[in-house]
C-alpha cells in the first residue's frame, strides 16, 4: 500500500514554500499527500502581501475528510495562521495517535508574522506535546521557550525547555545561525545527533523548513526510524538547495 501524508498548512502563491513545497516534497518521496488548507496568502519571492485565514470549521472538516477516507500514515503541521485555526486543528487531532510532525511556523523569511500570540499559546498546550517531532529553526526555539540555543550549552537549555512543554523529539534547525557549516542538531532519547553540511550561498532558500519537515514526515511514513529519516531529510535538502532553478527576485524557491 502506497504511504500517505496529510498536510496542515497554508498555501504559497509563488509555490516556493507552503503546501505547495509540501506536496512536491512528498511526490518526490513517492508518497501519497492529502491537503487541509489553513490560509491562503499572497506572496512573491520577496514579501508577504497578505495572509488571508481559512474559517476554523472548514480546516477542520478538511482534516476529518481525509482522515476519515484515505487516511493518513503521517501528519505534518505547517502555517496555521492564528489561535481559532491552531485550536481547531488540535481538536480534529485529539482522538488519534498518527505520528505527527510539527513546523512549528511563526514568521516569514521576510519578516511577516504567521502565527498571532494565541495561536503560539496552543502550539505550547496542545500541539507540542501531541507531536512526534517538533522542528523549529532558532528564532522560533527562542520565541517558544525563551532560549536561543546558539551555543552548545544553551541547544541543551531549550531541549529541556521543550521537554517541559511536553516534546519528545526536537529538531533544530541552523540555517539562521552564522558560519560556514549549517549545523542541525536532532534531540531524541536524551541524545543529541548532529547533522552537518557546508553553507551554500544563495538567496534560493525559500521553503526548506516546510521542505525539511515533510521529508522527515514522508520518512516517517515509509516506517524509517526517526533518526534516519532526519538524515535522508536533511540531504535531500541540501541536494534542493543546489538544484534550485534561480527564480524570482527575492529568495527563490529550491529545487527537487
Amino acid at each position: 500500500m502506497v504511504s500517505r501524508i496529510l498536510v496542515i498548512a497554508g498555501s504559497d502563491s509563488s509555490g516556493g514554500a507552503g503546501l505547495q513545497a509540501d506536496l512536491k516534497t512528498a511526490q518526490a518521496f513517492g508518497v501519497y499527500a492529502q491537503t487541509a488548507v489553513t490560509a491562503v496568502t499572497v506572496q512573491d519571492t520577496a514579501k508577504v502581501y497578505s495572509v488571508n485565514p481559512v474559517a476554523p470549521e472548514i480546516v477542520r472538516g478538511q482534516i476529518a475528510a481525509a482522515l476519515n477516507d484515505i487516511g493518513a500514515d503521517v501528519i505534518k503541521i505547517g502555517m496555521l495562521g492564528n489561535g481559532d485555526i491552531a485550536a481547531a486543528v488540535a481538536d480534529a487531532l485529539a482522538d488519534n495517535d498518527i505520528p505527527l510532525i510539527l513546523d512549528t511556523v511563526l514568521l516569514s523569511s521576510s519578516g511577516a508574522i504567521l502565527l498571532d500570540p494565541a495561536g503560539i499559546e496552543v502550539l505550547k498546550a496542545r500541539l507540542i506535546p501531541r507531536a512526534t517531532l517538533v522542528t523549529p529553526n532558532l528564532p522560533e526555539a527562542e520565541a517558544l521557550t525563551g532560549i536561543m540555543p546558539d551555543s552548545e550549552q544553551r541547544l541543551r537549555d531549550a531541549a529541556m525547555a521543550f521537554r517541559k512543554l511536553g516534546a519528545e523529539n526536537v529538531l533544530f534547525k541552523g540555517g539562521h545561525s552564522n558560519g560556514d557549516v549549517v549545523r542541525d542538531v536532532l534531540w531524541s532519547g536524551g541524545e543529541f545527533m548532529t547533522f552537518e553540511a557546508p553553507r551554500q550561498r544563495t538567496r534560493h532558500t525559500h521553503g526548506t523548513g516546510c521542505t525539511l519537515a515533510t521529508a522527515i514526515a514522508c520518512g516517517l511514513a515509509q516506517r524509517l526510524p526517526l533518526k534516519d529519516a532526519v538524515a535522508r531529510a536533511h540531504a535531500y535538502v541540501q541536494e534542493a538547495i543546489r538544484t534550485a532553478p534561480g527564480l524570482g527576485q527575492g529568495s527563490g524557491p529550491l529545487g527537487y
